[in-house]
């Protein structure tokens, strides 16, 4: 990856703050009706602990989809992390895509409140995970 251990592991926490900071958004776009942006935060806290985990453990990539393919290499077909958050981080990626660059989508409580519990406990799977 071409960074030391030290500028790794600084990474690394710099991620996983990002996600606990990104999670911590939402209830306020859920709070002022931003449903759009709510979805968009839970993607990208889980996007942002998903690279920190990558990024832990030495891989890397510059796209989104490169995120999705590697944990399902590496983690969700190896049982390293609940098969049922690869369909979760599937269904929010889609849901981020078509609210951010589609026209005439509108996105609802409905849709996003079964994601915040999976989203936490996505991002505490990967935090138990880096710390081991």
């Amino acid at each position: 990856m071409g960074i030391d251990e030290a500028d790794r592991k600084e990474i690394v926490k710099f991620r996983m703050g990002k996600a606990r900071e990104t999670l911590a958004e939402i209830p306020v776009h859920i709070e002022n009706k931003f449903y759009r942006t709510a979805a968009n935060r839970l993607y990208y806290a889980c996007y942002y602990a998903a690279t920190a985990l990558l990024i832990n453990d030495g891989y890397e990539t510059h796209t989104h989809s490169g995120v999705k393919t590697l944990l399902g290499l590496h983690y969700f077909s190896q049982n390293k992390i609940d098969m049922s958050f690869s369909k979760m981080y599937r269904r929010l990626f889609n849901l981020r895509q078509t609210g951010d660059y589609e026209d005439w989508v509108f996105i609802d409580e409905e849709e996003v409140n079964p994601f915040i519990e999976s989203t936490k406990q996505f991002i505490a799977a990967i935090e138990k995970l880096i710390s081991t």
